[in-house]
């Protein structure tokens, strides 16, 4: 029996590192990778803002969760990973539209990010 499922969104462009979309473990967690603000379909970067950025990794968070059978509302976790903290509320605007009510637990972690992203954000669900 397989512990694990690699999943990779339908009609997306595979992921330029060695990573799977999100792999489905133990029958019903689903681990999302880092998704930073670059289109899962045609890679194209939305970084004209940090907003634009916070909400193209959400979407991709979300379409990936939808190909593994899940949705936002089954997000228990999240981490968030910015270059500057002094981006925090914009992101945390962003963040609420997508986590309205019920949201997961959650940890926010300056780092350096490659490529120029300046956030990049993975989760955790139960389905």
């Amino acid at each position: 029996m397989t512990k694990k499922t690699c999943l990779f969104a339908p009609g997306c462009k595979p992921p330029e590192a060695p990573v799977s979309h999100a792999v489905k473990a133990a029958g019903s967690f689903v681990f999302v990778s880092g998704q930073v603000g670059a289109d899962l379909h045609n890679g194209e970067l939305h970084n004209e803002s940090i907003e634009a950025e916070t909400a193209q990794a959400l979407e991709n968070i979300k379409e990936i969760l939808r190909a593994a059978g899940a949705t936002l509302d089954d997000v228990v976790k999240v981490t968030v990973f910015v270059t500057n903290m002094e981006f925090f509320s914009k992101v945390n605007e962003v963040y609420k539209r997508y986590f309205p009510a019920e949201r997961p637990t959650r940890s926010c972690v300056q780092v350096g990010l490659a490529n120029n992203y300046r956030v990049e954000i993975e989760a955790i669900a139960v389905q």
